[in-house]
């Protein structure tokens, strides 16, 4: 297998503009893929979902064209992506890409032909929150889970997907370990409702109920149907490599890496993770390897929703606090796998305490000194003693368990590690005082000048680290750090072995100036 991976966030409908669950999982998308970066090369998809009908409804709500809303709205989830620093390799568009398109039809082409698709009449309560269809036990108080809001009972002839037909082999795939679902109890949940039988899927939509909008269905005599979206949707994994066209990016990034990844709200964990790996088995293509689950950012215990009321706007948030509270906050404050409740105390809280008071001091510490005490040429290292030893210590132990918990998808974990380090190099420089230190080599000590150039240059050390292994989380942050002491801002872990004796410091400024809540 080639040292690459693939790694996408969900897409989004873009009937409105984007709220902090989105903001959510681009950062946590974009710290996976950095982190992975590595040791690979790595290929990171965004998108949005436009043929939906919920994207019909708001459009006919405004009194403007279904492409007219989509076009719009779309830019907003482009603009939220650039101010997070999230670095996409391409963004899909389902209405207007001609490659998703062609590949949507591809694949229902490929399900039919093996015989995977069949026409029936159809009853059920559909959620157009979810574009779902939902059993009356899967409602709670007779609504939508996610909107509760009362479906609508639905009756139509739609074609079906065989679902049913593919149980034993998606277990056998979760089983086996070879599509693995992170954390283990949405594991559990996905197998708990396989076993409980699978039922087949209504995968298509009366062009009436759609209002003209959507795939067609690639068959004469279906012209009155459209791909219901999800399936369109799903497909837009394989599509964006170009994969009707067996090209490069989907030889290296899906058919030969090892490493095919999607990161989702639990909400649409049973689409990736049971409907999408059926449809790829129907269709002859391989499987994703990993599907990473995360929970709901709340305010006040209840999920932030467009169409709840309560959604809070992440550029208002970037705009007022800055691209690193708002990435710091997502992914040091929330875990990776539950749900968590947001306030803006909070953030200007966690920032100003971890980045300003914590990281921005140590940062500032070691320039000023080495500027004050060695005319900012960084001095070389004298023999450890205990105090160094033990920082030296803690700084590999963080990068082992910080890189570890990213490996297991835990961003939360991962930053906690780092700020041991963070925390054991604020005390080190209390415990070895090196403004006393100075004081003495000032009157001639040279043992203490000695143990003054030690502790400038081990706390360059842990600094320089510290701005590598921050790149996932903050990548502009890191970038600043590394500037801050005449590094290379893309510098990477196989460089930290490189001595810095000798390099020319400045003062950094202030990487992180304090917060208020706005």
């Amino acid at each position: 297998m080639s040292a690459t991976a693939f790694i996408s966030t969900t897409i989004p409908y873009v009937n409105a503009q984007p709220h902090l669950g989105h903001a959510f999982e681009y950062v946590q998308t974009d710290s996976f893929a950095r982190h992975m970066m590595r040791q690979r090369d790595v290929f990171f998809l965004s998108g949005s979902d436009e043929n939906s009908l919920k994207n019909v409804l708001a459009a006919q709500r405004e009194g403007i064209a279904t492409q007219q809303l989509v076009d719009r709205n779309v830019r907003y989830f482009e603009r939220l992506i650039e101010a997070l620093g999230i670095g996409v390799d391409h963004f899909i568009r389902t209405s207007v890409s001609a490659e998703h398109i062609a590949g949507a039809t591809e694949i229902w082409k490929r399900l039919e032909a093996r015989g995977d698709i069949y026409s029936k009449d159809y009853e059920g309560l559909y959620c157009v929150g979810c574009e779902q269809f939902y059993a009356p036990a899967e409602l709670v108080d007779g609504k939508c889970p996610e909107h509760l809001t009362v479906p609508e009972m639905i009756s139509e002839q739609n074609l079906f997907f065989r679902l049913s037909r593919y149980a034993e082999p998606l277990l056998a795939e979760l089983e086996s370990g070879r599509m693995r679902v992170f954390p283990e109890s949405r594991l559990n949940e996905v197998t708990s409702f396989i076993r409980s039988g699978l039922d087949d899927i209504s995968i298509s939509r009366s062009v009436e109920r759609a209002r003209g909008w959507g795939i067609p269905v690639p068959d004469s005599d279906s012209d009155s149907q459209v791909m219901y979206v999800w399936i369109d949707a799903l497909t837009n994994y394989v599509n964006a490599l170009g994969w009707t066209r067996d090209t490069e990016n989907y030889r290296r990034f899906w058919v030969d890496t090892d490493k095919r990844v999607h990161v989702m709200g639990k909400g649409v964990l049973r689409f990736h993770a049971v409907y999408w790996p059926a449809m790829l088995l129907s269709a002859g293509l391989p499987l994703p390897t990993e599907v990473v689950v995360h929970g709901y950012i709340t305010s006040a215990g209840q999920k932030l929703s467009k169409s709840l009321g309560n959604a809070v706007d992440p550029m208002d948030l970037v705009e007022r606090y800055g691209q690193d509270a708002v990435r710091y906050l997502l992914l040091a404050d929330f875990s990776p796998f539950g749900d968590g409740d947001f306030s803006e105390e909070r953030l200007v809280s966690r920032y100003n305490t971890d980045l300003a008071n914590g990281l921005g001091n140590l940062v500032s510490r070691i320039t000023a000194m080495t500027v004050r005490y060695r005319d900012g040429a960084l001095p070389a290292s004298g023999a450890l003693d205990a105090p160094e030893t033990a920082l030296v210590e803690q700084a590999l132990t963080s990068t082992a368990e910080s890189l570890s918990a990213m490996d297991r998808y835990d961003h939360r974990e991962a930053l906690a590690r780092v700020w041991d380090l963070v925390r054991k190099a604020n005390a080190y420089v209390d415990e070895r005082a090196p403004w006393h230190l100075a004081r003495s080599a000032e009157q001639g000590d040279t043992e203490a000048a000695r143990s003054l150039d030690t502790v400038l240059h081990q706390t360059y050390l842990v600094v320089r680290r510290l701005g590598v292994l921050l790149r996932p989380f903050v990548p502009d942050a890191s970038a600043r750090i590394l500037t801050a002491l005449n590094e290379d801002p893309q510098l990477q872990e196989k460089d930290l072995s490189a001595d810095p004796s000798g390099r020319r410091i400045e003062k950094a400024p202030p990487l992180f100036p304090k917060l208020e809540v706005a």
